[in-house]
This record gives C-alpha cells, sequence and structure tokens, in this order.
C-alpha cells in the first residue's frame, strides 16, 4: 500500500512543479492546468513516468498542431476557440479512455499487455484526430462530407479532405511510434495494430460529427470519448485475434 500510494505523491509533486512553471505559457487555460494536474497525478501513478511522458508529448504536439495556420483560421471562424488553449473538457474528453485504462493496468484487472495497447490505441486516435482536423481547416483544399461526400466548407463536423487525411495517418504514426518507444507497444504487430486502429477510429469520428453532432446535442468531448473508446476497443480485439 505504501509504495501503491508513493507512486501518485511522486506524480502529484511532479505535475505541481512543472504546472507551476509552465503555467504561463498558452497551452492551457487555468482550469485546465488544473484538470492537466490530476489527469498527470493519476498517470504516473499507475504507469509511472512512461505512461506521463506519453500523454505530455499527446498535449504538447496536439498543441503545437493547433498552433498552425492559426490567424488564416481564426480569420474563417473555424479555429479553436481561447486561442487554441486546452480546457478541462478537452483534457477529460481525450484522456478519460487513457486514464481508465491505466487505472485497470494499476489494478491488474484484466491482461495487462491488452490494456497497454488499449492506452496506446487511444491516445493515438486523439493524436491523429488533432493532426487531421488542423491540418485539413488550414490546408484542405477541397473539402467533403463523410456520409455524402458533399462539397462542403472547411471546419465543418464531419468533413474530409484528401490533406487532413495524410495528416491524420501521420499523427497516427507518430503516437504509435511514441507508445512503442515507450514500451506500450511491445511488437512490430502491434504498432501497425495500433496505427491502424487510431487512423480507423479518425474514419469513424468524421462519420459521427456527420450524422449526430450537428443534429443532437452530442458535445465535441462526448465524441472524443466515443473515439478514443472505440479505438481503444478495435486495437484490443484485433490484437487478441491476431495473437
Amino acid at each position: 500500500m505504501e509504495l501503491f500510494l508513493n507512486s501518485f505523491i511522486i506524480g502529484f509533486i511532479t505535475n505541481f512543479l512543472l504546472i507551476f512553471v509552465f503555467r504561463r505559457y498558452p497551452i492551457m487555460t487555468k482550469s485546465g492546468w488544473v484538470s492537466a494536474g490530476i489527469l498527470g497525478t493519476l498517470l504516473w501513478g499507475s504507469l509511472s513516468w512512461k505512461g506521463w511522458i506519453s500523454v505530455v508529448l499527446y498535449l504538447v504536439l496536439g498543441s503545437l498542431v493547433t498552433k498552425i495556420g492559426f490567424k488564416y483560421k481564426n480569420k474563417l471562424g473555424i479555429a479553436e476557440k481561447r486561442g487554441g488553449r486546452r480546457g478541462p473538457e478537452n483534457v477529460l474528453g481525450s484522456a478519460s479512455t487513457g486514464l481508465f485504462l491505466a487505472l485497470m493496468i494499476k489494478l491488474n484487472l484484466a491482461n495487462l499487455i491488452l490494456l497497454k495497447v488499449g492506452f496506446a490505441a487511444s491516445f493515438t486516435a486523439k493524436l491523429a484526430d488533432t493532426f487531421g482536423s488542423e491540418i485539413g481547416k488550414r490546408y484542405g483544399k477541397n473539402t467533403f462530407l463523410i456520409t455524402t461526400f458533399k462539397k462542403v466548407r472547411q471546419g465543418t463536423e464531419g468533413a474530409i479532405s484528401l490533406e487532413g487525411t495524410i495528416a491524420s495517418l501521420f499523427g497516427a504514426l507518430l503516437m504509435s511510434f511514441v507508445m512503442f518507444i515507450l514500451g506500450f507497444i511491445t511488437i512490430e504487430k502491434g504498432f501497425f495494430i495500433v496505427c491502424f486502429s487510431g487512423f480507423a477510429a479518425t474514419i469513424f469520428e468524421s462519420f459521427i460529427g456527420a450524422t449526430f453532432q450537428d443534429k443532437s446535442n452530442l458535445s465535441n468531448e462526448a465524441v472524443n470519448a466515443i473515439q478514443t473508446s472505440f479505438s481503444a476497443t478495435l486495437a484490443i480485439l484485433l490484437y487478441k485475434f491476431i495473437f
């Protein structure tokens, strides 16, 4: 029990110090930093520094790609709100699935290999989505609604473009590589399963956005949670079926 608690205490101290240093940078809102601190503490306590750094890298990469062409996107009214700063709803919507799996790993409640694959796939899906969305809104020359392939304006829910799709695939490859280096994926086939699941979940997310988001009260954060859960579930099933 003491070792169990110590890991969370270390996580809390580490996150508190880093947030104190970086809170002035335009990455998150004040409440977003609080949410990130809670998330970081739980991740460090559950998966040690490797789990923590994987999500930090996701947040950093996602924030950087959001800034690409921000003035142009803001002019069109399709830029992320608050100047691209992440709030608590963004943090929780993106990380709720991964956090759930991390806690399951800590408590050893299921097959650890499958849980780690699901954890990797959840954040791979979210980075792929962020890359595709932000690059597509800035550089997508022709944007189509995924359900009808009718041409629509940039930033439309459920819209896809060639440029954004390529960016999504790159984001999935990049995050899968991070997870592979950190040991959440241990074999090459696992790498491709996580990458495929993350990319497929991004396509699925576009379908949900086009079909439901503008016609219901389904929030963007809820869609993010559905997307990451889909990616994690798909990766776990594929890994279990193949191996």
